[in-house]
């Protein structure tokens, strides 16, 4: 049996999801539903970010979102920090909340000059020039890895497609500025904020890296789906990637999320939750979550927007695998989302149906 790279997961429904939804969504339903996504067996959960209220008022009520939540022991809670301010107000809640720090210090540049400029007010040459303070950190510290990232690694709503090349060479920079400093690289980190991945782009850069620096073994995606490839690409990093590598996924129950700043709004879209861990289940590979209550929490939050999410899992059910679990061949016709529910309801979801059968069907016997 093939060995899989270890699959570490961050679920981003309270921050990137919640980011780009109704500002008028009440505390005490984001307090239900994070109590919820709590009791799934996720590790790792996001429970949105500490930034100014003028610009994604959604997190304006984070402060009482962290007095309110029930943490669960066992799980780790993060928020994105945007400044010191920001820092500051997010240590009066530590514990619950670890602050959300990288395992190594990174050098890190945006592809998208106007993407880097739209969302942090800064241009790509003010990022490239915060490396040598980076640096100087890490040699005071003592850290002896480090790790290398771009982001809007793949394209740009504004610019276009970015090449193999052009991801390869700004890596190549940050990679020798390590090495002149003594401090070994282990770490990369692939950020797609404008929804550009594509798999076989996916595995091309990934191979790149690993035939360039071997040494590299974790390896951070950041995909978002507004063109329904990150599911794909997710598949194609797992088949890339070896036993020894550990790859960082996020994503979000239902598969919410979107950026304002990007052009795509809701649009936007990250793998869902409840999909992926399907996929992994199927492939072998051990999450320790409960789907059953992921899907339970993709139905709270429809209820709470009001709208279907983009994920799939949640409507159709996982495959039966277990003959328990297998659908009666006299069920009646299933053509609604709601009767599809008797994955999880019983026959109760599709009660009144139409059944067009004359005679009763049986189930042809396995030889």
């Amino acid at each position: 049996m093939r060995e899989w790279p270890k699959v570490v997961y961050k679920e981003e429904c309270m921050r990137e999801g919640m980011q780009i939804e109704d500002v008028n969504i009440a505390v005490e339903q984001k307090v239900r539903l994070l109590d919820a996504i709590s009791e799934t067996g996720l590790k790792n959960i996001a429970v949105g970010s500490f930034v100014s209220p003028k610009y994604t008022p959604q997190m304006a009520c984070i402060d009482e979102l962290l007095r309110r939540f029930r943490p669960k022991p066992g799980v780790t809670y993060t928020a994105l920090v945007a400044n010191p301010q920001g820092e500051e107000r997010a240590r009066a809640y530590s514990p619950p909340l670890t602050p959300e720090r990288e395992p190594v210090p990174y050098l890190s540049c945006n592809l998208c000059d106007v993407f880097a400029r739209r969302n942090f007010n800064r241009s790509q040459a003010q990022e490239i020039e915060r490396w040598p303070q980076i640096i100087a950190r890490a040699k005071e510290t003592g850290r002896a890895a480090a790790g290398i990232a771009v982001h809007s690694a793949w394209g740009s709503n504004f610019l276009g497609a970015f090449t193999l090349a052009q991801r390869m060479e700004m890596l190549e920079r940050e990679h020798a500025l390590w090495g002149g400093a003594g401090i070994a690289v282990t770490h990369v980190n692939l950020g797609d904020p404008m929804s550009w991945n594509a798999p076989h782009e996916v595995e091309e850069t990934l191979t790149a890296i690993k035939q360039r620096w071997p040494e590299i073994v974790d390896f951070k995606l950041h995909l978002h789906n507004a063109r329904g490839m990150a599911m794909a690409s997710t598949y194609a990093a797992l088949r890339v990637l070896e036993a020894a590598d550990t790859v960082y996924f996020d994503g979000s129950i239902g598969g919410i999320g979107g950026c304002p700043y990007c052009g795509n709004g809701r649009a936007t879209g990250m793998v869902a939750t409840e999909d992926l861990m399907h996929l992994l289940a199927r492939m072998g590979i051990e999450t320790g979550v409960d789907l059953d209550r992921v899907i339970d929490c993709v139905w709270l939050l429809e209820e709470m927007l009001g709208r279907p999410t983009p994920g799939h899992v949640s409507k159709a059910g996982p495959c039966p695998i277990d003959p328990k679990d297998w659908y009666d061949p006299n069920m009646p016709f299933v053509e609604t989302y709601e009767q599809a529910r008797h994955f999880r309801l019983g026959p109760k979801a599709y009660k009144d149906a139409h059944r067009p059968w004359k005679e009763a069907i049986s189930r042809p016997r396995v030889a």
